[in-house]
């Protein structure tokens, strides 16, 4: 097993923890997983989990905007799954953070 791929299944996991109706940043889940300057990393692996049984819609950018919409087969895919969660935003593409944060390990 690659140092890659252990990092990977370890995002996996976290990715997996996350509640129902809450979301996270790649950069949380790389501090969680004590890499703060992964957060590039974390992307990569929720990219290789396409089509994985997780929750991976849940991940969003610091500013809570849906960058990995493109990974979910339309742009608009995404901030469905989302809102069907009960998940609010403060305008297109934006998740309210303050309402709906999860922050791992918390």
């Amino acid at each position: 097993m690659t140092p890659k791929s252990d990092f990977f299944d370890r995002v996996w996991l976290v990715v997996a923890e996350i509640p129902f109706g809450k979301v996270t940043t790649y950069g949380h889940i790389a501090e969680h997983l004590g890499s703060k300057s992964a957060a590039r990393t974390v992307g990569w692996a929720l990219k290789a989990a396409a089509g994985a049984n997780l929750p991976c819609h849940r991940v969003v950018n610091r500013f809570g905007a849906l960058s990995g919409q493109k990974s979910f087969g339309g742009p608009f895919i995404m901030e469905e799954r989302l809102r069907s969660e009960g998940i609010d935003f403060v305008e297109e593409g934006v998740v309210d953070m303050q309402k709906h944060l999860w922050i791992p390990g918390s």
